[in-house]
């Protein structure tokens, strides 16, 4: 992709939901870009993260912590980190005055003096709360409001579970477009026949009902759905992985026909790394809620370096025979493959566009591979 223009960025998302006393982390310090006209495929297995990412990114869910930006433009924040940051502020002033009182004690002489820096404590605590709640305040309203979501669309996993079977394709296909204000009859109905061409299907399928089609028609419905809308991006929900595999190849043509048509951008997430390979241009993989490893699609499965990307990778079936009977699968065991007892890791580029999490031993090792 030549086009260097940033459309999405994510920065820092966090999604955790709460069970019990704790925190489920789905998903945990993630960042990644997807530039204008590209498709970033988010590759992993089942339950790392992927698609709470996306449903995150097109606000199903308030995020916990964390910056989303579209067209520059902020449509998720998460108040989580301010939170915290209020609670720590609070703790740190309470543990500082209760000591400053103690040395009080201890000195009547200095009573005058220590009573100014609990004054100094108290007034830096305050400033550290008032700009946190004025951050929060700001969250809420980006996430009350921003309309600039609607130039976002979902593709869903379950072409059956995703579709009302009480409406027609006309009434699915439309919703999106009676919602924002189209009242005009004759104008809807010639959008929706002409989306249900432009995803290979007819006319006089509108008056029917999703029982009535097979499993690649009701994701072709699902599709014109959000193409009706006229988005920037779409966010592809492994839109792929409930169908036959003649289908697939049907799904994923049609998607790239509507990307160079429309000239959308897709967050395309999978599991299947070799459709990843042919649709992406570049893919970031995820593991138990964080990202792993970012790279070009090319770069990515030609020089893999994190080892949970090898054993990806290392799954992937080829129909060659004498291929297969040699082939070794890899197991990740984070244990036995990081120490991060005392140098913590976090994403760094190894390389231009490459990036790995992993601490400075591990970087280290990674740039020795690549030379």
């Amino acid at each position: 992709m030549n086009n260097n223009e940033v459309l999405l960025k994510v920065e820092h998302l966090c999604q955790y939901f709460r069970m019990g006393n704790r925190d489920f982390k789905a998903v945990d310090d993630v960042s990644f870009d997807v530039k204008k006209g590209e498709v970033f495929g988010l590759v992993g297995e089942s339950g790392c993260g992927k698609t709470t990412t996306g449903r995150s990114i097109i606000k199903l869910y308030d995020i916990t912590s964390g910056n989303i930006y579209f067209n520059g433009e902020r449509i998720g924040a998460g108040t989580r980190s301010y939170k915290d940051a209020i609670k720590k502020a609070r703790k740190d002033a309470a543990a500082k005055i209760k000591e400053l009182r103690a040395q009080a004690k201890e000195n009547p002489e200095r009573k005058d003096e220590i009573k100014e820096q609990i004054a100094a404590v108290q007034d830096e605590c305050a400033r550290i709360v008032a700009e946190n709640k004025q951050q929060i305040r700001e969250a809420n309203a980006i996430t009350r409001g921003s309309r600039c979501v609607k130039q976002i669309q979902m593709i869903f996993q379950d072409p059956i579970a995703s579709l009302d079977p009480r409406m027609t394709v006309r009434e699915i296909i439309s919703e999106g477009l009676i919602i924002n204000g189209i009242r005009d009859k004759e104008v809807i109905n010639q959008k929706v026949y002409d989306i249900l061409e432009m995803v290979g299907l007819v006319r006089e399928h509108a008056d029917r009902y999703p029982h009535e089609f097979s499993g690649g028609q009701r994701q072709r419905i699902g599709i014109a759905r959000a193409v009706i809308m006229e988005p920037e991006m779409i966010i592809a929900d492994e839109p792929i992985s409930a169908l036959d595999v003649s289908i697939q190849a049907q799904v994923i043509n049609l998607l790239n026909d509507l990307r160079e048509r429309l000239g959308l951008t897709i967050l395309f997430i999978a599991h299947d790394l070799s459709v990843v390979k042919y649709f992406s241009d570049r893919i970031g993989v995820m593991y138990f809620g964080k990202m792993v490893e970012l790279a070009d699609a090319d770069e990515l499965f030609k020089h893999p370096l994190h080892p949970y990307t090898k054993s990806l990778l290392s799954a992937i079936p080829l129909p060659d025979p004498q291929y297969e009977k040699k082939r070794v699968r890899m197991v990740y065991n984070p244990l036995a493959e990081h120490d991060y007892s005392k140098n913590l890791p976090s994403m760094r580029e190894v390389s231009p566009g490459h990036f790995v999490y992993c601490n400075d031993e591990e970087e280290k090792k990674y740039k020795e591979q690549l030379q």
